[in-house]
């Protein structure tokens, strides 16, 4: 949506650079003229025996009217006419210079300003939008993700390349240090739904949060944490939800070494597809091998539906190079079978009931 102010600024500007031309491209012209003024000048002054040394400081003390006295005395027609010709062209060059400099400065600034207001007017029209704070390789991906699913943000950068970056991608920018609450206040902490909070500085991200639950005590809070230690800090301070990276990475490559059929699985782009799908729904696909000795372990299909109490429904089963697609009640689930399960949750119940009845623990987490 353009607002009001978009729209009448840039008829504006456009008008006034049909009248007067492109800044840029008015001062190229002018200093293209005055420097041509100045060798035609000092060759000129040559021509009439002059050193080089004599013909320039001549033609810059002419052109700049500083008037400090002639060089040489002016004793004929031909150097009175070029000495006229370089005062007129000349002063005339340097007067178009000054003022294309003006213009040039006055227009970059005019836009910084409506640029700036029209940015500050969409954000003002916003609510229950996120807030970002930072734009780094967290960043950047999430405001991507969030504008590829219609989520209203506004990305709170202090870095000059990154917010050039973030305005660059099409996103809401605020220039300032969201450790400040009225940058914060500026970004529509007052009217927002969420806040991510994913500086690479644990003790930033803390005083954020801190800032941001007492702006906003409705405020979901959703901060970076990259010390273990951070997470109680991080709570306490307000947020909601606590992200820590490297532990999700740990815990990703935990899961691919516990479950390597189900990791390979989210490598195909069409069960990629299906699970978003299905992510919607609150279901999720689950490739799981069925160990000897655990609770699935020589059931039948319609037996171990039975004792999951609906937390699974097995949709397919692959027995070495044969694929059993919808299986019949009766087909019965054999040591090192692979089960395609469609969970009601992430899918750790039914990793419990397919491998050992001994829980599998990776971290925090229990399989």
């Amino acid at each position: 949506m353009t607002c009001p102010s978009q729209s009448a600024s840039v008829p504006i500007l456009s008008n006034a650079e049909n009248a007067l031309g492109s800044p840029v491209r008015n001062l190229a012209w002018i200093v293209g003229f005055v420097l041509v003024v100045v060798v035609v000048a000092t060759f000129g002054y040559m021509a009439a025996g002059w050193s080089f040394a004599d013909a320039i400081y001549m033609v810059l003390l002419t052109v700049y009217t500083v008037g400090y006295g002639e060089v040489r005395p002016i004793d004929t027609p031909y150097l009175e006419g070029v000495t006229i010709g370089t005062m007129v062209l000349g002063c005339t060059g340097m007067i178009l210079f000054t003022g294309a400099l003006v213009q040039f400065f006055t227009v970059l600034q005019i836009r910084q300003i409506l640029g700036a207001n029209r940015m500050h007017s969409r954000i003002d029209k916003l609510t229950g939008h996120v807030v970002i704070c930072g734009f780094g390789r967290i960043g950047v991906m999430l405001a991507r993700d969030l504008a590829q699913g219609g989520v209203p943000l506004v990305v709170v950068e202090r870095g000059t390349a990154r917010l050039a970056e973030a305005e660059a991608a099409g996103h809401l920018c605020i220039g300032g240090d969201a450790t400040e609450e009225e940058t914060l206040v500026a970004a529509g902490i007052l009217r927002a739904r969420t806040l991510a909070t994913v500086l690479p500085d644990d003790a930033a991200n803390v005083f954020i949060a801190l800032s941001a639950r007492n702006l906003n005590a409705a405020l979901e809070i959703i901060a970076r944490g990259e010390a273990p230690t951070t997470e109680r800090k991080l709570l306490r301070a307000g947020a909601n939800h606590v992200v820590q990276p490297t532990h999700i990475g740990a815990e990703r490559m935990a899961r691919m070494i516990l479950f390597p059929a189900s990791a390979s699985l989210e490598t195909e782009a069409q069960v990629t597809r299906m699970k978003g799908d299905l992510g919607e729904l609150g279901l999720d696909l689950e490739l799981v091998p069925v160990r000897a000795g655990s609770a699935m372990a020589n059931l039948t299909v319609q037996a171990a539906e039975r004792q999951a109490a609906g937390a699974f429904f097995i949709v397919q089963i692959r027995r070495g190079d044969v694929t059993i697609t919808r299986p019949a009640t009766d087909e019965n689930l054999l040591p090192e079978d692979q089960v395609l399960v469609l969970v009601r949750d992430s899918g750790n119940a039914a990793r419990r009931l397919f491998t050992t009845r001994a829980e599998i623990r990776a971290g925090r987490n229990r399989y």
